[in-house]
């Protein structure tokens, strides 16, 4: 992606809630919101996911598979130059990239169809720059119904990039004539292979061979997906249905709303101080649902490169991810980059295996379920309170919104209760999907979830609670 300014990663609450808040109340009201409480809080019919969008954030984990000529070039970014001849996979294997995203939690898979160096892994008519000049496969390859393929094989939905940034195309800056170029490629991609569940789109828009930048037209682009995969969501910093977080660090922003204001992220690869803030906490005042996807990789880089064998992400490393990611409204999109054999490395496999193993135990008990809970509104605002019946060790929370209904929530804490003592175990801002909190493990026979600021009313929450992590 070409992302826009380094900006933190959290912001305090006041930023978001009140004073920017406060500023866009002109546009809040003539856009049919209405005061609901003391402090300032607006309220009107709050945006919903699509059933797409919703099916999109359940996932929680995705594996995205950047593979291509720099593979074996051992490069991040291909010129558009490179000699097909170098793409031979000696071992490819897409089932065990596909056995590998299920080992890891992983519920759906990303292939780079196509990079910046335009070389495509299907055998595209729009360009002799692909698999099917390579000796891969006798050159009688597709490297993208094979992926295809295992994923469904593996029960994982299917997601494709393709980069609009072409550095082989000799039509790349000959508006036009590439915006028909691509549409082709994405034709062929989105009629070829069956139901795709998400395209993925960044706004890389470099310098083609001639020295030319190109204008894109996106418009033209969202349309065709629209009308070819009615029910894929498409990813770009600018949506239209999942925006960028704005980092490739993992964390989502803190608040995180899954609301934005279109007119504050126009077009992918869009920069500046506005954007940034759009993209890392969307906007309580947001007028469409546009939740955010953070992606990084499992090594510094994104393609495979072998001097990195030794600097995979830890296990410890790769739950603290959820916890960034889907623990605060948002999706991870875990980059797992194939290697010149065509085979996911042992090392980040394992890595996997063991980040899922690890949160499989963290969430393996939860000591509220079935216990009686009592919705209400409070002295500090809307309320849960659940009776656990017995002292019991808690070292780790979720909470969820109803987000069917839309978001509401900009600010909560977690208290629990022991006789007739209550102690603050967590504070937060927004909960959309899931708001994941550690705690340090406390016997507990009472949970409270205080709501104490809403931009409308909440709908009951769900709590869950978990055991302490066994030594």
């Amino acid at each position: 992606m070409t992302p826009p300014p380094a900006a933190r990663s959290t912001l305090p609450i006041p930023v978001i809630t009140r004073r920017r808040f406060v500023a866009s109340a002109a546009t809040a009201l003539a856009a049919g919101w209405l005061p609901v409480r003391p402090g300032g809080s607006l309220a009107r019919v709050r945006p919903r996911p699509s059933a797409a969008q919703l099916a999109w954030q359940r996932e929680e984990r995705s594996l995205f598979l950047h593979f291509g000529v720099n593979t074996f070039t051992d490069r991040e970014w291909g010129d558009g130059r490179e000699d097909p001849a170098i793409f031979a996979p000696t071992a490819l294997d897409a089932r065990q990239w596909a056995r590998a995203a299920r080992a890891g939690g992983c519920r759906s898979a990303i292939l780079t169809a196509k990079h910046h160096d335009g070389f495509c892994l299907w055998p595209t008519a729009t360009t002799r720059h692909s698999v099917a000049s390579s000796p891969w496969r006798g050159g009688a390859g597709d490297l993208v119904g094979e992926f295809v393929d295992a994923c469904r094989a593996e029960g994982l939905a299917v997601g494709l990039y393709c980069s609009p940034w072409d550095r082989n195309a000799a039509v790349y800056g000959d508006s036009p004539r590439y915006n028909d170029f691509y549409c082709d490629q994405l034709t062929e991609l989105l009629t070829q292979y069956g139901q795709i569940a998400e395209v993925w789109f960044d706004g890389a828009n470099g310098e083609g061979p001639n020295g030319k930048r190109q204008q894109y037209d996106w418009p033209r682009f969202f349309g065709l997906v629209r009308q070819l995969q009615p029910d894929a969501v498409m990813f770009s910093d600018a949506g239209p249905d999942v925006r960028w977080c704005g980092n490739e660090r993992g964390m989502a922003g803190d608040p995180n709303w899954s609301t934005v204001i279109p007119a504050a992220v126009p077009f992918p690869g869009a920069s500046g101080d506005d954007v940034t803030a759009m993209l890392q906490h969307g906007d309580p005042a947001g007028t469409v649902w546009r939740p955010a996807e953070t992606n990084t990789s499992i090594r510094p880089g994104w393609f495979y490169h072998p001097a990195e064998d030794g600097r995979v992400r830890s296990v410890d490393d790769l739950v603290d991810l959820h916890f960034t990611s889907v623990g605060r409204n948002s999706k991870l999109l875990l980059n797992v980059p194939p290697d010149p054999r065509g085979l996911l490395h042992e090392t980040d496999v394992a890595r996997l295996r063991g980040m899922d193993e690890r949160l499989s135990r963290l969430f393996a008990e939860d000591v509220a379920s079935g216990a009686p809970a009592g919705w209400r509104r409070g002295d500090r605002g809307w309320e849960v309170e659940v009776d656990l019946g017995r002292p019991v060790s808690v070292g780790g929370l979720r909470i969820e919104e109803s987000i069917e209904q839309g978001q509401t929530i900009a600010r909560h804490a977690v208290l629990g209760g022991s006789g007739s003592a209550w102690d603050v175990l967590a504070q937060g801002t927004t909960i959309g999907y899931a708001r994941l909190h550690r705690v340090a493990p406390i016997a507990v026979s009472r949970l409270r979830v205080v709501i104490e600021e809403t931009v409308a009313e909440p709908a009951p929450l769900r709590l869950r609670a978990y055991a302490s992590e066994p030594a």
